[in-house]
């Protein structure tokens, strides 16, 4: 067999077993500021490989995961705590959440945590609040402020209830 009919066949058995395995590209993300704190690497390395039936992806940056194909559920490490902000507060357990949005995406930002998160949710495909539970454990790996929200919305249940989904209403988180 000729060598070029053996690199055909090679390069032909690689791009069926690619197509085959549902290979995706890495979701392309952009690293938060403070990617390379070393808590952010105890975060990732426990994150869930399966969020709401959306198998965890390859990303291209540190600190960084992402959930789905297409992504539903993006997730970086490593931004500024937040001091104060005029934005809605949910809670989950004992973490805080800031949350922008109300339809569509919805992001996430940890309130009272160093270093923060950031949650972005498609609310089209799944449950923002079943991806904040899921995501609660391995939060304890970022070091709370002893800041607290000062109004929390009630407006997260326990995954299975009925629900599960922040509604809007306006509150306010602790200053400072």
């Amino acid at each position: 067999m000729s060598r070029s009919l053996r690199s055909r066949r090679a390069v032909a058995a690689l791009l069926a077993a690619l197509a085959l395995s549902g290979c995706s590209a890495p979701v392309a993300m952009t690293a938060a500021e403070n990617a390379t704190d070393p808590r952010c690497a105890d975060v990732v390395v426990r994150l869930p490989e399966v969020i709401d039936e959306l198998e965890q992806r390859e990303t291209n940056a540190q600190a960084t995961s992402a959930w789905g194909d297409p992504a539903a559920v993006l997730l970086r490490c490593g931004l500024e705590p937040v001091a104060a902000s005029p934005l809605p507060c949910v809670q989950v357990e004992d973490v805080y959440w800031l949350r922008e949005g109300e339809e569509g995406t919805v992001t996430f930002t940890t309130f009272g945590r160093d270093p923060a998160v950031q949650v972005v949710v498609d609310r089209d495909r799944t449950s923002p609040g079943l991806v904040l539970f899921e995501l609660h454990d391995v939060l304890s790996f970022t070091e709370p402020t002893g800041q607290e929200c000062t109004d929390v919305e009630d407006s997260l249940v326990t995954p299975g209830q009925e629900g599960a989904t922040p509604s809007p209403s306006p509150s306010a988180p602790a200053e400072g």
